[in-house]
């Protein structure tokens, strides 16, 4: 049964997923002739969110939060990448945001670790929870195309939606890693 600490991590978590969502990745590089360029990342702080999520409310919480996020990008309001509605589920991305599933299951099993935390674990467990998820999107997306028989555009999909932002995402594990390090998060105590 939810209490209302468990409502208000549910509601914090749900949030923080949608706002993350919509601040782009912008990285500054100094440049001779020019006082600054900046770099746009074509992925957002949502994965590194749900990370820190995980790592401070449990898996439970974000699960129950990210499942209501699904619902209301599915159902209400446009809240994922390139919109939203129930033809989503038509569309590549939807099987990352399934696999984001087993992102948070994986981040769960080093919160409930019996030691704490280092910066090393979260690095072996992040890798692995974000290759779980982009299997999970390229799996969905090879069952969509071989279902309605469109065989040639799996290569085209798998390098657009997964190869392209995979190395993007780990790299974002480095600003979570120092988030983590600097708000010197612990992970949480068994209840």
């Amino acid at each position: 049964m939810l209490n209302i600490n468990k409502i208000i991590e549910i509601l914090i978590s749900l949030q923080i997923i949608i706002i993350a969502k919509f601040f782009p990745v912008i990285i500054s590089i100094p440049v001779p002739r020019q006082l600054i360029q900046t770099l746009e990342i074509p992925m957002s702080w949502q994965i590194p969110s749900i990370i820190l999520l995980t790592l401070i409310f449990r898996g439970q919480v974000v699960t129950i939060a990210f499942s209501i996020y699904l619902l209301i990008g599915l159902f209400f309001l446009p809240v994922f990448q390139n919109g939203g509605s129930i033809g989503y589920l038509l569309t590549p991305n939807f099987g990352y945001l399934l696999g984001t599933y087993s992102l948070i299951n994986i981040i769960d099993k080093l919160n409930k670790l019996n030691h704490r935390i280092y910066y090393y674990d979260l690095l072996k467990y992040g890798v692995l929870a974000i290759t779980s998820m982009h299997i999970i999107g390229i799996s969905y997306s090879i069952f969509q195309i071989l279902f309605i028989k469109q065989p040639e555009i799996i290569l085209y999909n798998i390098s657009k939606y997964s190869l392209g932002k995979y190395f993007y995402h780990l790299l974002m594990l480095i600003p979570t890693i120092l988030f983590f390090k600097i708000t010197n998060i612990k992970y949480r105590l068994k209840k």
